[in-house]
This record gives C-alpha cells, sequence and structure tokens, in this order.
C-alpha cells in the first residue's frame, strides 16, 4: 500500500484573537472609566449633545479620544486587509500586512495632521483646524466600534459573495461622507467667512493625500 500525504498549510490566526481581545478590554475600561462620556458617544448618530458637551480642543488628545483613536486604527487596518485579501491582494491572516497597513495608516494620519497644524497656523484658523479635527475623530471613531465586529466576523469566516464586500465598502464609505458634510454643516458660518482658505485646505489636505493612496495602491 502507498501513503500518499497531503500537507496543509495550517495559518495562525492567534495575532488577530489577541488583538480583537484587547480591543474589546480597552472598551470595557473606556466604558468603566468614562461611562457617561461613552454613553453620550455611542448615541453620536442620533444626536450630537456629545460634540456639543466636548467640544473643546482639548478634547483631541485626551485619553479617551486618543483610546477610540487606536481600536478605529485597528478596526480599519482589518477592514482594509480583509477586503484586500477578497480581491487577492494580501492574505487576511498575514501578521506582518497587518503591521505595515497599520504602520501605514498611522504615519498617513499622523502625518496629515502635523501638515494641517503647520498650515492651519499659517492662516490663523487653528482653532477651527482642530474643532474640525475633533469632529471628524469623534464620527470615525464611533464609525471604528461599528466596524470592529463586523471585521471579526470577515476574519474568522469566509464569504464568498464579492457583491456582500461590494456593499460593505460602499456603506462604510457612505456613512464617511455622510458624517464629513454633518461636519462641514456644523461650521458653515466659518466656511463661508473663510471661503478660500477652505477651498485650499479641503483639496490639499482632504482629496489630494487620498488620491495619492488610491493611486499608489491600484499601481501596487
Amino acid at each position: 500500500m502507498e501513503l500518499l500525504y497531503n500537507f496543509r498549510e495550517t495559518v495562525s490566526k492567534d495575532w488577530a484573537t489577541i488583538l480583537f481581545v484587547l480591543c474589546l478590554v480597552l472598551i470595557t475600561i473606556i466604558k468603566t472609566f468614562f461611562e457617561t462620556r461613552f454613553n453620550e458617544f455611542i448615541r453620536l448618530f442620533i444626536n450630537d449633545k456629545y460634540l456639543k458637551i466636548y467640544k473643546d480642543s482639548t478634547n483631541l488628545l485626551n485619553w479617551f479620544t486618543v483610546s477610540l483613536f487606536i481600536i478605529q486604527l485597528v478596526s480599519f487596518t482589518f477592514f482594509t486587509q480583509i477586503v484586500l485579501s477578497y480581491f487577492g491582494i494580501v492574505e487576511k491572516t498575514d501578521g506582518i500586512k497587518f503591521i505595515q497597513l497599520f504602520t501605514l495608516f498611522s504615519v498617513f494620519i499622523l502625518s496629515k495632521y502635523l501638515i494641517e497644524k503647520i498650515i492651519a497656523t499659517s492662516f490663523s484658523i487653528e482653532e477651527f483646524s482642530e474643532n474640525f479635527n475633533l469632529y471628524k475623530l469623534n464620527y470615525r471613531a464611533l464609525i471604528g466600534l461599528l466596524v470592529l465586529p463586523i471585521a471579526a466576523i470577515l476574519f474568522y469566516n469566509e464569504i464568498s459573495s464579492t457583491i456582500f464586500i461590494y456593499i460593505l465598502i460602499f456603506i462604510v464609505l457612505t456613512i464617511n461622507i455622510i458624517t464629513y458634510i454633518k461636519t462641514l454643516k456644523a461650521y458653515q458660518s466659518l466656511l463661508i467667512s473663510k471661503i478660500f482658505y477652505f477651498i485650499l485646505y479641503l483639496c490639499a489636505l482632504e482629496i489630494a493625500p487620498y488620491y495619492f493612496i488610491y493611486y499608489w495602491f491600484t499601481r501596487s
């Protein structure tokens, strides 16, 4: 009798499990120590009471916001890697690729923020820039919380339907656009008075960076 051995490649998902658990632990800690604030935060899509209470620019770098920002980075990195895996670009279980994508997003966002501060200081619109970034960060942090369980489900389950992935991408992008428009409406009066600076800001820091990232991904 001839014995035929078929080697099956086993890919460890432990690193992802640890990250998901750490995110859940961090969310639990945030909810425990900032219970009232967290409860107002998760109602952000229903009403903007949270934005009115915590509108001061000092909230941009406090522990509550920074912790949610970290969860947001992990959530969107997982989601991006999973989407790329469905198009055969990367493996969703590749921990090295996750680190690369996480580093790319982190460097991109932090670099963009520093450039925004320089431009805002040059045009004397620091207050607008800080508050505008705080609004965007709050909305995107909430989207990150919503995307995290979806990313976990997609990571541990194989979904063969490409249409489902396209629908998810469309939903996430649509929510991002809606929240961005809501942010613009909140500063409508200020934008009208500084329309030239805002157009420059929009083109240089809100459109161009994402275009270059899209161009880099498609060419790569």
